[in-house]
């Protein structure tokens, strides 16, 4: 750990600042990893240069954020297919939008500097005296032998914000007055909660009030900044616990509200032992793994999603008739709500609207089960149906069929190259409309089914079902 390119292009650029009289630490979440003893995804530099004096400094520099004290270092090799973010120290004026300051004023002070930061666990610096940067020949040993031993890593740490006792304590706290850092952007709330989820935290019992206080203010930040902080969520392998923590702090309401819905539906017990929709969703969402794809975690999280408007109590049991295709048109206007991509939303639709058909396949014709398996992503359906049944009955007799049958079929027999076209049609004398769609199913069908084999056996399927 800690011995990536990604690190060491960051000691590099620490390195340099310093031989330039300038403070440079690595900062932020890169930190906290390391501490937590996980692979940080990304490192950022916060030093007290100015982004034009870093902007001269290194040879491939992007000025995204310069504006905000922010600038993108490239490795010179451009392939190196990362960069590293370097951050001047400053302090934030008023934020106006709920998003940005409105302006920045640098500082010398790096203590200054981490005050304007969310979470204390995010607040911590890493001094990089104890791994040497400015003896290039040494420094990877040393920075090898600092990130492997707990003790020599947190000497290196500056803690302004009490974040090593945070992390010690497992809680995410707000810096300073939690109710402005939230003020100032909207989205840390939900931040807090990813957080909290992810690494297994309690969120502060003041820093929770504030977010319970402010979470209709949620509704200013855009729908695509909420969509990314509830995939993640979603997709880090704690999603169970990231929807209990948004019911907590009353954001589960104001960014899925029909999510909250669920709570209370009650179902057949017959089925549903585990309780009602909402239970049924959590243990469901509890299966997902770390990494898990993004369109089977909102698959996962929305494919009851039409079951509270259907909810009846019938004589013999409760019921949810049409809740799939009440849910498919729920989660069509959800996605569109959140501005997923067309791609995104087909597979979270066809999850949706699939997930069901798993208990017809034993009775399905060939040439429909077939059809089912060209579901495109068609082992996420497997995946969500598995956790579905996990998070009900426990039965897989279903799964079990359907993996099987799906898993020893080989691609030819689910997709088979078309006996006839509609060339061979018009040769056969029929003319061409709109009937050519159903006479080719037709001949597909029984391809399927095994029961032509030949261009001349489906043709003369074809004659003697339909009129030339």
């Amino acid at each position: 750990m800690g011995n990536t390119p990604q690190f060491e292009a960051a000691l590099r650029i620490v390195q340099t600042l310093r031989a330039r009289k300038f403070e440079a630490y690595l900062a932020g979440g890169c930190v906290r990893d390391l501490l937590l003893g996980r692979e940080p995804a990304d490192y950022d530099v916060a030093t007290s240069a100015t982004p034009d004096v870093v902007l001269d400094m290194f040879p491939r520099t992007f000025a995204v954020g310069a504006h905000f004290g922010v600038v993108l270092v490239a490795p010179e090799i451009e392939d190196a297919g990362f960069v590293t973010e370097v951050a001047t120290f400053r302090s934030d004026l008023a934020y106006s939008d709920g998003r940005h300051p409105d302006a920045v004023r640098y500082t010398t002070s790096a203590e200054e500097d981490v005050q304007r930061r969310d979470f204390t666990i995010n607040g911590l610096l890493l001094d990089p005296p104890c791994i040497d940067p400015l003896r290039p020949a040494r420094r990877g040993s040393l920075l090898g032998e600092c990130v492997r031993d707990p003790k020599l890593l947190r000497s290196a740490v500056i803690d302004c914000v009490g974040g090593l006792a945070d992390l010690d304590a497992g809680v995410v706290r707000a810096i300073g007055r939690p109710k402005l850092r939230f003020e100032e952007d909207h989205l840390r709330m939900l931040r807090a909660v990813r957080f909290a989820a992810r690494f297994g935290f309690e969120l502060d019992p003041e820093t929770q009030r504030a977010i319970r206080s402010l979470a209709r203010r949620i509704h200013a930040v855009s729908r695509e900044r909420v969509r990314d902080e509830l995939t993640k969520m979603l997709t880090e392998g704690h999603a169970r616990r990231a929807l209990e923590l948004l019911d907590e702090t009353g954001l589960l309401a104001e960014v899925l509200p029909k999510i909250e819905d669920m709570k209370g539906v009650e179902q057949p017990p017959q089925f549903h032992p585990e309780g009602d929709v909402w239970i049924h969703t959590l243990m469901l969402l509890e299966q997902l793994p770390p990494g898990c794809s993004m369109t089977l975690a909102w698959g996962a999280l929305l494919h009851d999603v039409g079951k509270p408007p259907t909810f009846r109590r019938a004589p013999d049991r409760i019921r949810f008739d049409g809740h799939v295709e009440i849910g498919v048109a729920m989660a069509a206007e959800i996605c569109r709500g959140f501005r997923f991509s067309n791609e995104e939303t087909r597979q979270v639709l066809a999850l949706v609207e699939n997930h069901m058909r798993f208990m017809d396949a034993p009775r399905m014709k060939a040439s429909t089960l077939k059809r089912f398996f060209r579901l495109d992503r068609f082992d996420e359906h497997l995946a969500l149906h598995r956790m579905d049944c996990l998070a009900a009955s426990g039965n897989l007799e279903h799964w079990e069929f359907v993996r099987e049958r799906f898993s020893s079929m080989p691609e030819e027999a689910v997709r088979p190259q078309p006996l006839i076209t509609g060339r061979e049609l018009i040769a056969a004398g029929y003319a061409p409309g709109a009937g050519f769609r159903e006479m080719l199913r037709a001949a597909e069908d029984a391809q399927l089914e095994g029961t032509v084999t030949t261009a001349e056996e489906a043709l003369q399927l074809l004659r003697e079902r339909f009129l030339s």
